[in-house]
């Protein structure tokens, strides 16, 4: 009976599979319920639906039925649509895909192989293909990476005005003040009391709102 365990486990190996990758079984991604050979086969689908008609079409940023555009930033490279255009959305060619930030505000480093802010151009320690490995930290991929800061010391590693600037904005227009609390910076360093709300809190000192709540501090 063992070796027909055995047996039946290596049925098929090799036998199966897609053109990316061979193995026995299927995905089912959780964004559109649809199966797929692999997650490369789900990026490549050539065809997508209208959200207002709901008409199957090939990948295209205006409806063939409706009319609609289906995305005011639209990359036919990633099959990518966004009507959210204040993110500024540019696709890399070296990087191989959509970043969003503004293509203005963003340089490609061929040796590092990702973009990084024209505040680091001639700065930043070049390390060869550094971008394509993992996080140490976290585990992430690095050119995937989500983070905004150091995940060991937590300072700011990107230019982060334009999106502080648009957070002042979102807190000033929906502000809910819950009282005093004391902060640190991660960018300055400074401890500061200030008021707390929902959105986060602003370092009184550097302007940054990459802060974290502290307990007060303990007078002599």
């Amino acid at each position: 009976m063992e070796h027909d365990g055995e047996a039946r486990r290596g049925f098929g190996r090799m036998g199966f599979g897609c053109k990316h990758y061979r193995r026995r079984c299927r995905i089912r991604a959780p964004c559109c319920d649809g199966v797929f050979g692999c997650r490369h086969c789900h990026n490549e689908s050539t065809t997508v639906i209208c959200l207002v008609c709901d008409t199957e079409q090939p990948v295209a940023q205006v409806c063939i039925n409706c009319g609609v555009c289906m995305g005011e930033y639209f990359c036919r490279t990633c099959k990518f649509f966004d009507d959210d255009v204040d993110k500024e959305h540019y696709h890399c060619k070296d990087c191989g895909i959509c970043r969003v930030g503004g293509k203005e505000n963003f340089f490609h480093c061929k040796k590092c192989g990702s973009c990084y802010s024209t505040t680091l151009r001639d700065k930043h320690c070049c390390i060869e293909n550094s971008m394509k490995n993992n996080c140490p930290i976290c585990y992430e991929m690095l050119i995937g990476h989500d983070k905004f800061s150091c995940p060991i010391c937590s300072t700011s590693i990107f230019d982060m005005d334009k999106f502080l600037r648009a957070l002042d904005a979102e807190m000033e227009a929906s502000y809910y003040y819950t009282g005093k609390g004391w902060i640190v910076c991660n960018d300055c360093w400074d401890t500061t009391q200030v008021y707390s709300g929902i959105a986060g809190h602003k370092c009184c000192h550097c302007q940054s709102h990459n802060t974290c709540r502290v307990a007060p501090p303990v007078l002599p």
